[in-house]
């Protein structure tokens, strides 16, 4: 093992030379790079940017999306013991010069020329930004470079420069910082450095095991730490082949095309997949829908038993292989075919869409963690997985909880603090301790389980506390329900921002015979407020008063990364949609006795 992540994938690199390593669309097919060519690939981007005077200590951020070229500057970077500063590209430009002015970034490597020129015109504010590097195609300006004019700068550069300083690389040393998109605030730079992580992938793969035969599938942002550690980094160390994803919304045919062993995601993936399977199973021939609910029921039952620790009966051993052949094998083809397990993270995943995968054969094996630590806390893996929970906490780590149940984690892969906020750092880390900031339980076998953001907790105007995520994991099985936000903190009932499925719900219409003309007349339509309720009735009739929505609103979109109402791995971001529906959500507690009841709102096209 090296002592940093880039001594780490140069050792690998000398191991499995030839061998494939990462592999990329080009020209509608997908192509190999070798270790051998990773290697030369991150010298080349090195001795560039020594020669434009990267020296160790400093900052150079990347801005673009998943590609070899963002693993090529990464490690580069690293390797000249610099500290790498990811930045979403999808953020607004606001963010991008506040996180580029923080962090003191001499250097950018950038994908997009129309947003490097943008920033260009904010230069202003970045007083410490020399160079924008284009990743892909050119742009005039004073501070670009393209990539091939960028390369040639380190053709003049004694290689024995760039070997010495990749040796002086020290563990301990900072590597990353890595800002914090958080649901509230201001971006914040959580400092990690190349043991925080290291220590994190190397108890993750004693756990977990994967190898050069392996295949992973990468479209997550590696601005994500998830990402970043999970998918990359991790996949290095254990000689996995990393496919790139052409982009978020191409997954579904590169799952055919790649044929991964190994897919990382948060759960919103995993939902969509599961409400495309049911779309599809309700729309198909009678037999087979009886058929495939059949399927699901037995699998679910033996699911049920194992996890309780039973055998399964005779019954369940005898249909569920005749069911894997007829129902299950489908699934599994459209997720290639060769698919070993799904990983999740980065918000809860709820417990009946882990159940309906594991009775198809598919395991979904969640974890738990942020990005303060490095960033896995807790995770299933094969033999000790327990659906509903976030698995026993990694071996290398000690937890305990605070009077109110927060979580909080001690360990080596607990981050240094952040960047430049000495306040926000003590507020977090105590004598080594970091609080989560979530509200966790944890059984007898190690098992934990996460309840809800200690922040999120919404406590009703009658003293009783409701764990909002619970609920509206709950409502978001059901398969015209796309995203919830509730709402009730100090009230005396809760109401809900919905937005349903609009696929689903476009399908239903047209069963109906409900005529509409666009998304806002369809949410409008009284039918389809009625059949909203009914499905929101039949979710949460089980449940305690105080637990149930009482009105809400359907929204005619969903909530928009673009419009900064949720982070890039799509959690809510309660204060700004709160803040931006207001007068929708007061509207929802007007007294009753003034006709108030569930309604629909128009946005699209708002600004």
């Amino acid at each position: 093992m090296g002592q940093t992540l880039p001594q780490m994938a140069f050792k690998r690199i000398e191991r499995y030379a030839e061998r494939t390593v990462m592999r990329r669309k080009i020209a509608g097919r997908y192509r190999d790079i070798s270790w051998r060519e990773l290697g030369n690939q991150v010298r080349a981007f090195a001795h560039s940017l020594q020669a434009l005077g990267l020296v160790p200590e400093q900052q150079a951020a990347i801005m673009s999306p998943n590609c070899p070229e963002w693993a090529y500057a990464d490690l580069a970077i690293m390797a000249c013991g610099g500290r790498t500063v990811p930045v979403y590209h999808t953020e607004g430009l606001k963010t991008i010069a506040h996180i580029l002015a923080d962090a003191e970034c001499r250097f950018l490597f950038a994908h997009s020329p129309l947003q490097a020129a943008k920033l260009l015109e904010l230069r202003e504010q970045l007083p410490q930004l020399e160079k924008i590097i284009l990743l892909e195609g050119s742009a005039e300006g004073e501070g670009l470079l393209n990539l091939h004019d960028f390369l040639t700068l380190g053709e003049k550069i004694d290689p024995a420069l760039f070997e010495k300083q990749l040796a002086k690389g020290q563990r301990q040393d900072l590597a990353t910082l890595v800002y914090t998109s958080g649901t509230t605030g201001e971006p914040k730079g959580a400092m990690l450095s190349h043991d925080n992580i290291l220590s994190n992938l190397e108890a993750c793969s004693e756990l977990i095991e994967i190898g050069p035969e392996d295949e992973c599938l990468s479209f997550l942002p590696l601005s994500h730490i998830f990402e970043r550690m999970g998918g990359y980094y991790m996949m290095l160390h254990q000689g996995v082949v990393i496919s790139y994803a052409e982009s978020i919304d191409t997954v579904p045919a590169n799952l055919t095309e790649v044929k991964p062993t190994i897919v990382l995601s948060v759960p919103r993936l995993y939902e969509k997949m599961h409400a495309r399977v049911l779309e599809r199973v309700t729309s198909g021939p009678w037999l087979k829908k009886q058929l495939f609910f059949l399927a699901i029921k037995v699998g679910r039952g033996k699911v049920v038993r194992e996890q309780a620790g039973q055998q399964p009966t005779l019954l369940q051993e005898k249909l569920c292989p005749l069911f894997d052949k007829l129902v299950f094998s489908k699934i599994k083809e459209r997720l290639g075919g060769r698919l070993r397990f799904f990983v999740s993270g980065g918000a809860p995943l709820v417990k009946d869409i882990a159940e309906f995968f594991l009775a198809a054969g598919v395991p979904i094996y969640e974890g738990y963690g942020l990005t303060e630590t490095s960033p896995v806390i807790a995770v299933n893996y094969p033999g000790c997985h327990r659906l509903g929970s976030v698995g026993p906490a990694l071996k290398n780590l000690e937890v305990r909880f605070d009077a109110d149940g927060e979580l909080l984690v001690k360990g080596p892969s607990v981050f240094q603090g952040y960047w430049k906020k000495p306040e926000r750092t003590a507020e977090v880390l105590q004598d080594g301790w970091f609080r989560t900031g979530d509200i966790a339980e944890i059984d007898a076998t190690g098992f934990v389980t996460i309840t809800d953001r200690k922040k999120d907790l919404i406590v009703t105007a009658g003293g009783k506390n409701v764990a909002p995520q619970a609920l509206e994991n709950v409502l978001k099985t059901d398969k015209f329900i796309s995203s919830v936000m509730i709402h009730g903190d100090r009230r005396p009932y809760l109401v809900a921002l919905v937005v349903p499925d609009f696929e689903a719900l476009r399908k239903y219409a047209g069963f109906k015979k409900i005529d509409f003309l666009d998304q806002c007349d369809l949410v409008n339509h009284p039918r389809v407020l009625d059949l909203i309720r009914r499905r929101i009735d039949q979710r949460q009739q089980s449940l305690p008063s105080y637990q149930q929505i009482k009105r809400f609103t359907l929204l005619s979109r969903d909530f928009s990364g673009e419009k900064g109402e949720v982070t890039p791995t799509l959690k809510i971001k309660r204060n700004i949609v709160g803040q931006r529906y207001a007068q929708l959500l007061e509207d929802l507690y007007r007294a009753e006795g003034e006709g108030i009841h569930d309604s629909s709102y128009c946005i699209i096209g708002e600004e």
